[in-house]
């Protein structure tokens, strides 16, 4: 069928997503709980991907869709891909994530959820599924050029900036932390990238780090501080912008 990515082998597709009023002018991806997944590095037909949480993402190129052949399939994320719902797939960018398409053949703007891997051919930067192209008026053309920009729905994006590690991955040096000093724990992760990304976030709230556990998970970090009630002002601060799992670490036993 015209429009459909002629190579994905090797990468599953996509996933579950209402749909929301298309009417006129920009329409907008609902937000929907998934497995979060950046990812490895990859090859397919003989070319390497490299995942990355780049909170700034913005390029311009070839948009394709695709549907029927995948639809309820699993995507790379391990959702499952309804050629209805309004999303997309990419090759870098975490799933699931955000972004704004934007068609600048005819103006038309939506909001697609990132869960799946792909295109892989003719240098396309985005698949969108076959709703997504409906609604950008892709799907007769079967590709169109558009602009591609990542987007944060509950709010701010990060701080800094996560950047890929060359190929081939680096080993990531992680921060060592004085013991005994006094942190506020955020929450400790088993992908460094994750964590890497929540530490940008934390950065509004003064100085974050990252250490190892040792045991294959990351601690994400405010601090150190120099007393209880430094770390305790900060933990209300964390608390309620959402961070509900924070707590105290460190504190030295009371004589």
């Amino acid at each position: 069928m015209s429009g459909l990515r002629s190579f994905r082998s090797g990468v599953v597709p996509f996933l579950l997503l209402p749909l929301l009023a298309a009417c006129a002018g920009s329409v907008q991806a609902p937000k929907s709980a998934g497995t979060y997944k950046v990812g490895n590095p990859y090859q397919i037909a003989g070319k390497w991907y490299y995942p990355s949480d780049d909170p700034h993402y913005q390029e311009t190129g070839t948009a394709s869709w695709y549907g029927p052949t995948f639809h309820g399939k699993s995507t790379a994320n391990g959702e499952q891909f309804n050629e209805n719902d309004v999303t997309a797939a990419h090759r870098t960018l975490p799933m699931p994530s955000y972004v704004e398409v934007t068609n600048l053949e005819n103006g038309r703007k939506l909001v697609v959820r990132v869960n799946d891997r792909g295109p892989f051919a003719k240098d396309r930067i985005i698949d969108l599924s076959r709703r997504s192209a409906q609604l950008l008026g892709v799907e007769q053309a079967g590709t169109a050029r558009v602009l591609v920009k990542r987007i944060y729905p509950k709010g701010q994006p990060p701080a800094v900036v996560a950047v890929a590690p060359p190929p081939p991955p680096a080993p990531v040096a992680v921060a060592t932390v004085p013991v005994g000093d006094i942190f506020v724990q955020v929450a400790a992760l088993s992908d460094r990238g994750r964590a890497s990304s929540l530490a940008a976030e934390l950065t509004r709230f003064g100085v974050s780090n990252i250490s190892s556990t040792g045991t294959g998970f990351y601690r994400v970090r405010v601090g150190p501080f120099a007393d209880e009630a430094s770390a305790a002002a900060v933990l209300a601060q964390l608390q309620a912008a959402g961070y509900a799992e924070a707590r105290v670490v460190g504190l030295k036993p009371t004589a």
